[in-house]
């Protein structure tokens, strides 16, 4: 049942991860926009290129502010990449190592006696 439970998440995962490609697509165009203005305004002294390059800074950061759903498929990719890596580790499927449930009852009970055997001597 968690396997199943787990396939069915990724897979919904995937669907929004994919259908936030041309979201995280149009951030990474306006980061590099806002990159390269911000980079231009510096290194520029005249005061007509400095508004110029901040008004294409400012055009890049309305940009990023439509492309916020690509946050979403983003998060989508980092749950898909960590869960992934439970998967390999086998650390999400918990098999049970004994087949008797009163097995770990048993080996507890001894551990507890022979502490208290020692504490008596």
């Amino acid at each position: 049942m968690k396997k199943f439970l787990f396939v069915t998440a990724a897979i919904i995962l995937a669907l929004i991860a994919f259908g936030s490609v041309g979201h995280m697509i149009g951030m990474a165009i306006s980061l590099l926009i806002v990159y390269y203005s911000l980079k231009q305004f510096t290194k520029t002294e005249s005061t007509g290129w400095k508004i110029v390059w901040a008004i294409i800074g400012l055009v890049g950061i309305s940009g990023l502010i439509g492309n916020l759903p690509a946050l979403v498929g983003i998060i989508a990719v980092y749950l898909l990449y960590t869960g992934y890596k439970k998967w390999k580790t086998k650390e999400i499927i918990i098999e049970p190592t004994e087949t008797d449930p009163f097995t770990g009852f048993e080996r507890q009970w001894k551990e507890m006696e022979g502490k208290l055997r020692r504490k008596g001597e």
